[in-house]
């Protein structure tokens, strides 16, 4: 998709038919693609993916509430973390194509697998506060049902959900009763060849920092710092 018209392929492989089709446009539209089309009508996806985020969250929480009616609140935390974090968002994206109908420039479009990652697991969030504005909570949660859902399976066999962050904030919870945070410390580097560094704060103070290509895994680089203070 280049060309920002076909989207009936997308709404088919998702099972919805949006009522705003500007609205799944908007959540396909990379930052990217304005600098290359300055006539594009729509905003870029970052303020749906911000709401996207927050549905996502809700729903894939409300899910495990309902699945598990006896685990502790770490267990569902990292569980949660482990379907909604950007790896996870982007093999899911790859699963429903979702690249070939995001609207990016060129440089991003031949750039970096992992910086793609970012990009699909991003536009997964946008896609959701789209779905979340033109058809209600309902159809959101049942995108979350049908297509992230399905991976708890995978993440409980495979062990993925215990990656650093998970981890940090398990233990962070039940020694401290606090929630590790995350700070962007500094960014450098062109667009297409980004350089985050981030800091893990308990309440206000640093404890450790790590760089990454992208916010996410400068996160996990910050929370792997963070863990040698506890073994």
């Amino acid at each position: 998709m280049n060309n920002g018209n076909n989207i009936a392929g997308l709404e088919k492989i998702i099972g919805c038919d949006f009522k705003n089709e500007d609205l799944i446009l908007e959540a396909l539209t990379h930052r990217s693609y304005l600098n290359e089309n300055s006539g594009w009508r729509l905003p870029h996806n970052e303020r749906l993916e911000f709401l996207g985020d927050a549905v996502l969250e809700l729903a894939v929480s409300e899910e495990l509430f309902k699945k598990y009616p006896d685990a502790p609140e770490g267990k569902m935390t990292v569980l949660r973390a482990a379907l909604v974090n950007y790896q996870m968002l982007a093999k899911i994206g790859g699963e429903l194509r979702l690249e070939d109908f995001i609207l990016m420039s060129r440089g991003e479009r031949a750039g970096s697998p992992k910086a793609k990652e970012v990009i699909i697991a991003n536009a997964m969030e946008a896609v959701i506060g789209a779905l979340y504005l033109d058809a209600g909570l309902a159809a959101a949660e049942n995108f979350v049902k049908k297509f992230i859902m399905p991976h708890l399976k995978e993440v409980l066999e495979t062990g993925s959900y215990k990656d650093a962050k998970s981890e940090l904030q398990e233990i962070v919870q039940d020694k401290m009763k606090i929630t590790p945070s995350y700070r962007v410390l500094e960014e450098t580097g062109p667009a297409h060849e980004r350089q985050f560094k981030i800091g893990v704060y308990f309440g206000d103070t640093l404890i450790a920092e790590g760089r990454g290509e992208s916010k996410q895994e400068g996160e996990l680089e910050a929370a792997k710092e963070a863990l040698k203070e506890f073994k």
